[in-house]
């Protein structure tokens, strides 16, 4: 099926996975409140058109046998991060930690100019969803209850789309067979909880230090790309992802050393 019709059902399943858990966790309150904070609102309409269209992206990739390029734009991602939390918000980098981006940069440079074409699909994926996390971080409103909005801007949109597919006798769900029906479904689940994961985490940690811990989301696309899809990996890989796990490294264990520093004084 298209790109478009699973994006759809990725939102419609979302929204109505949050919407049970809502209901069983009864914090309904805390949705209305959200709705009630003025700045919220438009920020909240970003965001969903933003993660909207790096869903789009990402699948489209994936349907096109684009994953590794679909990788390296998360791969680029945490680096977005790290600069909207320099630019952004005031955070600061200590020295092993700015070593560790030089690494990381290299990396992801060198692989980038190793395509020899500009990789549109990565830099699209990472600038979404960088924006993304910077905006939610920002935004006055629980993991969950903003989840719930932002895939609640796009249902009435993606209702229509299935609508009319329906009409059309095009759509996929209940047409083909249980199995893909239940795929589909699925997407709701398998879609929500790492979001709901990242957004609560990035809330409590410095935005740099969520950059850098996403270097693990990438790696298990490349694997999956690679090693289940049979897609093409180089020692121009092996190289770049190298760089980029050795500056994960030294970031994780300079940040550990400075925590236990930091407790023990």
């Amino acid at each position: 099926m298209s790109s478009s019709e699973i994006l759809a059902h990725r939102v419609v399943w979302s929204l109505a996975f949050l919407v049970i858990l809502l209901s069983i966790q009864r914090r309904w309150e805390e949705a209305k409140t959200a709705v009630s904070l003025s700045p919220n609102l438009p920020v909240l309409l970003i965001t969903s058109f933003l993660l909207g269209s790096n869903w789009l992206i990402y699948i489209w990739a994936v349907n096109s046998n684009q994953i590794v390029e679909a990788s390296l734009g998360y791969f680029i991602n945490p680096l977005v991060n790290v600069c909207m939390g320099m630019i952004f918000l005031r955070e600061r980098l200590h020295r092993a930690q700015l070593l560790s981006l030089l690494l990381a940069f290299t990396g992801v440079l060198f692989l980038t100019i190793q395509y020899g074409r500009v990789p549109w699909i990565a830099i699209a994926l990472a600038v979404t969803f960088g924006t993304y996390g910077l905006l939610r971080k920002t935004a006055r409103a629980g993991s969950m209850v903003g989840l719930l909005f932002d895939t609640g801007f796009l249902t009435p949109i993606v209702l229509i789309y299935l609508a009319v597919l329906a009409a059309e006798g095009s759509g996929a769900l209940g047409s083909v067979d249980l199995k893909t029906d239940i795929l589909l479904m699925g997407a709701g689940v398998v879609t929500a909880v790492p979001l709901l994961l990242f957004t609560y985490g990035a809330r409590r940690i410095q935005y740099s230090t969520v950059g850098f811990l996403q270097y693990i989301a990438p790696t298990g696309q490349l694997l999956v790309g690679v090693l289940l899809y049979k897609e093409l990996f180089t020692w121009t890989h092996t190289i770049a992802f190298g760089l980029v796990w050795g500056g994960l490294l030294i970031y994780s264990t300079s940040t550990l050393v400075r925590y236990r520093v930091h407790v023990l004084t």
